[in-house]
C-alpha cells in the first residue's frame, strides 16, 4: 500500500493520454478512495467478448470506451500505464496491450484484425488471463474486468475453472452488456454466488450488468460498481494466504 498515492500522476495522465481520460482517471481515483483502496496496487486486466451479438458494441464505440475506462483505473492501480486486453469468442483471438499512449482507436484496429466472431467461451478467456499474469512475475493481485453479452458455450468449463481460480491471486469482475434480467446472466449470478468454502476458498468474483447502453452508466458509477466486492475479496485472500 502506498499512503493513497495513485501509481501514476494526474499530470502523467493527463499529458499522455489526454485531458478525456484524465476525468475517467479522477472518477476511479474517487471511487477507489471512497472504498478504502487508494493506494491499492493491482493489475488491471480487461477481457472482451467477440461473440457475433458483440458487433454493434464495437462498431459503436461503446467497447473502446470500456477499454478507456479500464485504462484510467489502472492508471490508478499499476504504474506501467498498460491494460493487457483478452478478445475471446469460441477461441481466444488474442491477447493485446492497451496503453495511455496508445489507447484512441486500439480496440476497433484489433477487433479489425481478429476476423470471425464466434460462439462463447469463457474459460479459454480466464486461462489466458491466469497464464498471462503467472508469467508476468509480478507481485500485485490482479483485477480482471470480464466483459461479456450473455452465457457460455461450456458453463460447466468456466464455473469449474473460476473455482479452482480461487486459490489465485486474481478477482473476476463480470460486467454483462444487455439487458439486465437477460436470461442469459443466470449464469454469471451463479458465478457471483457459488458458495465459500464449499467450492471455492474465496469470493472472487462479483457480476455487474451494465445494460443495454453501458456508456449512459457515468464514470462514477461504473467504478463504484466494479469496485464493491473487491476490498472483501482483498481481506479474504489476505486471510487465506493468496496475497501479502
Amino acid at each position: 500500500m502506498n499512503a493513497g498515492t495513485p501509481a501514476i500522476s494526474l499530470e502523467k495522465v493527463r499529458a499522455t493520454a489526454g485531458d478525456a481520460l484524465a476525468v475517467a482517471y479522477e472518477s476511479a481515483r474517487v471511487s477507489l478512495e471512497k472504498l478504502g483502496l487508494g493506494g491499492q496496487r493491482a493489475a488491471v486486466y480487461l477481457v472482451l467478448d467477440r461473440s457475433g451479438s458483440m458487433r454493434p458494441y464495437y462498431e459503436d464505440g461503446t467497447v473502446q470506451h470500456l477499454a478507456e475506462q479500464a485504462l484510467a483505473l489502472s492508471a490508478n492501480l499499476d504504474d506501467d500505464g498498460v491494460v493487457p486486453v483478452v478478445f475471446f469468442s469460441t477461441d481466444v483471438h488474442g491477447v493485446a496491450d492497451v496503453s495511455l499512449a496508445d489507447h484512441r482507436g486500439r480496440v476497433a484496429a484489433l477487433h479489425a484484425s481478429y476476423g470471425h466472431m464466434g460462439r462463447t467461451n469463457y474459460h479459454l478467456a480466464m486461462r489466458a488471463v491466469i497464464d498471462h499474469h503467472a508469467a508476468s512475475g509480478g507481485s500485485d493481485p490482479a483485477f480482471v474486468i470480464f466483459q461479456t453479452d450473455g452465457g457460455p458455450t461450456s458453463r460447466s468449463a468456466a464455473e469449474r475453472l473460476l473455482c479452482e481460480a480461487s486459490r489465485l491471486p486474481i478477482f473476476w469482475q463480470f460486467v454483462g452488456f444487455g439487458k439486465p434480467d437477460h436470461k442469459q446472466f443466470a449464469f454469471l449470478r451463479k458465478l457471483d454466488e457459488l458458495p465459500v468454502p464449499a467450492r471455492r476458498v474465496v469470493d472472487n468474483a462479483g457480476f455487474v450488468p451494465a445494460g443495454t447502453d453501458p456508456r449512459s452508466l457515468s464514470d462514477r458509477d461504473l467504478y463504484d460498481r466494479l469496485m464493491a466486492e473487491f476490498p472483501d475479496w482483498l481481506a479474504s485472500a489476505r486471510a487465506a494466504g493468496i496475497i501479502r
